[in-house]
C-alpha cells in the first residue's frame, strides 16, 4: 500500500484525503494541533508547522511517504519542494518552491524571464519606501511577501497611506521587508494548469469573480474564459513564461493575472492547485477527478493519459457563500433541490457559529458548484440557488416558507390555490411580516439603532413594525 502525505488537514484539503481513501492509499495528516477535520479522516496525524520545511522533511521522512502534496494553501510549499527533493520524491524543486513562496523571489524570477507583471521595489525601511515612492505612481499596494490570499495586502492611495500599510505589511509577515508596487486596475481571471516531466500537461484560463475589498480576492470562478479568442495565445505564453521562471515541475499550478485592455499581466503563482472551487471545476471541465490527478502526479504517475477535450458547449461556475450580515448562526435553511446540474452545495457553518460579511476567505459559509450549457446559463442557476438558501441568525425573525394549498370544496369550475401566509408565526400572521423582516435584516446591514414608522390607524404594516420594534428594544 503506498503512503501520501497531505500538508493541511482544513475542509479544503478534505478531498485529497477522501480521494486517497478511495484509491486504496495510506495517508498522513500533516498541520498544527486543531480539530480539524482532515486528522479524524487520516491513518496517522503529525502535529507539525508546516510551514517548517525540516520538521516536514522529518516527518515525511519517519511517515516513509511515497508522494507529498498539498491544495489551496501556500503555507506549506517551502516544506513540499524541500522535502520532495530531499527524499527524491515527485514535486517541484527546492528551489522552485522557494521562489513560490515568497513573492520578491517570484517577482524577481518573473521580471528576469521577460514576464509582463507589475513594477515593484523591495523595501525594508520608511527611507527605501520614500525613494520607492518617488518611482512609482499611486495608487500601489503593499505586500507581505509570505502569507497567502489577500492577507498582508494593502491598496494606498497616497504616500502616508503607504507609510501606514507598509508598517502593516511588516507586522503581518515573518521577514523584515515587504513590497511595494504598482497598482494596475484591471480584470482578474486565472489559469489551472499542471506540469509533469517539464511537459504541460493542460493549460485552463479561467474568470474570477472577485470581491471587490481594498484588494480584489477571488471569491468564484468560471469557465471558459470570456474573450479567449482575443487574449488566449497571450496567455499561454505568459503561463509558459513564468513556470518556466519559477522553475516549477511535478506539480499542479495556478496562476492569477490582471487584463488591462488587451494586456494581461501575472500577480503570482505557485505550485499547487487553486482554492475556491478551481480544483472541482477543472475536475468537472475535463470529466475527471482533479484531487486524483494531483495524487497521481505525486506517486509519479503519468497523469497526461487521463486529460482528453472536454465536451463543446459546456461551462462550470463556483462560487463561495458568504453572509451579508453580522451574527450568531441560529440554523441554515436550504430550500434547493437536487438538480443533475448542481454538484455542489456544503455549508461550513453550524448553529453557534459566528458570521460576517465577506472581508477574506475566513469569512466563507460555505460554496456552490454548478455546471450549465454556457456562462449565462450557469449565472442563471446561481441566482436561483442562492435566492432558495436562507441563514437565520439570533434575533431574527425565523420564517419560514409556508405552503400553497387548493382550496376544495367549492362551487366553481377555476382552480383556487392559497398561500398560507396566515401560518407565518409573529404578530398573527400576513405576507406584512415578510416586509417587517426585510425592513430589520436592512437595518442591521446599515447598522441602524431606530424606526421610524407612518402610515394609516388601520396599518397592518405599522402594527407589525411596532410589534416587532418592541421585542428587540429598538426606539
Amino acid at each position: 500500500m503506498k503512503r501520501l502525505m497531505i500538508l493541511g488537514a482544513s475542509y479544503t484539503q478534505t478531498p485529497l484525503y477522501e480521494t486517497a481513501r478511495r484509491l486504496g492509499l495510506y495517508t498522513a495528516a500533516v498541520s498544527i494541533p486543531g480539530d480539524y477535520p482532515g486528522f479524524a479522516i487520516s491513518d496517522e496525524q503529525y502535529f507539525t508547522d508546516i510551514s517548517d520545511p525540516d520538521a516536514v522533511t522529518d516527518a515525511a521522512r519517519a511517515f516513509k511517504a511515497d508522494g507529498i502534496v498539498t491544495c489551496g494553501l501556500d503555507l506549506g510549499m517551502r516544506a513540499l519542494g524541500h522535502a520532495c527533493e530531499e527524499l527524491s520524491l515527485s514535486g517541484p524543486s527546492r528551489e522552485a518552491a522557494e521562489k513560490a513562496g515568497n513573492k520578491f523571489k517570484m517577482k524577481c524570477a518573473l521580471v528576469k524571464e521577460g514576464v509582463q507583471t507589475a513594477r515593484f521595489y523591495r523595501v525594508s525601511s520608511i527611507e527605501e519606501l520614500e525613494e520607492a515612492m518617488n518611482h512609482l505612481s499611486f495608487p500601489v499596494v503593499l505586500k507581505a511577501v509570505d502569507l497567502m490570499g489577500s492577507r498582508g495586502i494593502y491598496k494606498s492611495e497616497t504616500r502616508e497611506e503607504a507609510t501606514v500599510n507598509f508598517h502593516k505589511s511588516i507586522e503581518a509577515s515573518k521577514k523584515d521587508y515587504c513590497l511595494i508596487e504598482e497598482f494596475i486596475e484591471g480584470e482578474l481571471f486565472g489559469v489551472e494548469a499542471m506540469i509533469q516531466n517539464g511537459k504541460i500537461v493542460f493549460m485552463l484560463p479561467n474568470n474570477t469573480e472577485a470581491f471587490k475589498g481594498a484588494v480584489p480576492s477571488p471569491v468564484g470562478h468560471s469557465v471558459p474564459l470570456k474573450d479567449i479568442d482575443v487574449i488566449g495565445e497571450q496567455v499561454r505564453q505568459q503561463t509558459e513564461k513564468a513556470i518556466r521562471a519559477l522553475g516549477l515541475d511535478n506539480c499542479p499550478v495556478n496562476c492569477d493575472f490582471i487584463r488591462k485592455g488587451d494586456k494581461v499581466y501575472i500577480v503570482e503563482l505557485t505550485g499547487r492547485s487553486g482554492a475556491t472551487g478551481l480544483s472541482e471545476m477543472t475536475g468537472l471541465y475535463f470529466g475527471l477527478n482533479y484531487y486524483e490527478m494531483i495524487i497521481r502526479l505525486a506517486l509519479g504517475d503519468d497523469v497526461a493519459q487521463y486529460f482528453n477535450e472536454p465536451e463543446k458547449n459546456k461551462a462550470v461556475l463556483t462560487h463561495t457563500l458568504s453572509s451579508n450580515r453580522e451574527g450568531i448562526v441560529k440554523r441554515v435553511v436550504d430550500y434547493n433541490k437536487s438538480h443533475p446540474w448542481l454538484h455542489d452545495l456544503s455549508f461550513n457553518i453550524t448553529p453557534g457559529d459566528k458570521v460576517r460579511p465577506y472581508t477574506n476567505g475566513r469569512d466563507r459559509i460555505g460554496q456552490v458548484i454548478l455546471t450549465g450549457k454556457s456562462l449565462k446559463e450557469c449565472e442563471s442557476r446561481l441566482n436561483t440557488v442562492s435566492d432558495n438558501i436562507k441563514i437565520v441568525l439570533d434575533g431574527d425573525l425565523d420564517i419560514l416558507r409556508t405552503p400553497v394549498q387548493l382550496l376544495e370544496n367549492i362551487s366553481t369550475d377555476n382552480k383556487i390555490y392559497v398561500k398560507r401566509e396566515d401560518l407565518l408565526p409573529f404578530s398573527f400572521g400576513g405576507n406584512k411580516v415578510r416586509f417587517a423582516q426585510a425592513f430589520f435584516e436592512d437595518m442591521q446591514k446599515k447598522d441602524c439603532n431606530a424606526m421610524i414608522i407612518y402610515g394609516g390607524y388601520h396599518s397592518n404594516l405599522c402594527r407589525i413594525l411596532a410589534a416587532l420594534c418592541s421585542s428587540k428594544n429598538i426606539p
